[in-house]
């Protein structure tokens, strides 16, 4: 499980021109030839943790094991400022939905809000994690029945935006000017991109 990328110089298997991706995405063409060259920078890493796999299964669209540069762009345009609040709160809903049953679940919500502890290095009492799934299960959970629908989830969301904070990356809104090596790089290593 991981990115492909091909051992050549050519571009990856999997390669769209930026000029489609910026069109599908809130990308310019320019910021997607920048993330072609993150892309294969990020391509050969491999992060050994729970999260960390169920965003890759949410960027891999294909199902193939493998993210491909076009999924990994328009994975990664959910996360640009200026995609739409909708798209942040479906991919969000299906993040928490781990079984893919199209509902939250208590478990999936504890699992979640363990993964996220997790990945911020907070360590709490069972007891306490156990209260905050509680409340936030029983605040989601409007129509009693158990699991949270996307209805619900969509409802749950603007009433705690926080939820949803860092499905923005504000240093996308400009990926050249954040990361101008990749520009440099990229102009010098692939042409053709």
């Amino acid at each position: 499980m991981g990115c492909i990328i091909s051992k050549n110089s050519e571009q990856t298997p999997g390669y769209e021109e930026p000029n489609v991706l910026a069109a599908a995405t809130p990308f310019t063409a320019g910021e997607v030839k920048a993330l072609y060259v993150l892309f294969k920078k990020l391509s050969s890493s491999i992060v050994a943790d729970g999260l960390i796999h169920k965003i890759f299964d949410l960027f891999d669209m294909k199902g193939n094991g493998v993210i491909e540069f076009g999924e990994f762009v328009r994975s990664l345009g959910i996360f640009h400022p200026n995609a739409p609040i909708e798209e942040k709160i479906a991919f969000a809903f299906r993040l928490y939905d781990l079984r893919h049953t199209g509902y939250i679940e208590r478990e999936e919500l504890k699992e979640m809000v363990l993964a996220l502890l997790h990945e911020s290095d907070l360590e709490l009492s069972d007891d306490v994690v156990e209260t905050i799934v509680d409340k936030a299960f029983r605040e989601a959970d409007t129509k009693d029945d158990g699991r949270i629908d996307r209805e619900e989830w969509e409802d749950f969301v603007s009433k705690n935006p926080s939820l949803i904070r860092n499905m923005t990356l504000p240093y996308l809104k400009d990926i050249t000017l954040a990361f101008p090596s990749f520009i440099m790089s990229s102009e010098s290593q692939d042409p053709q991109v």
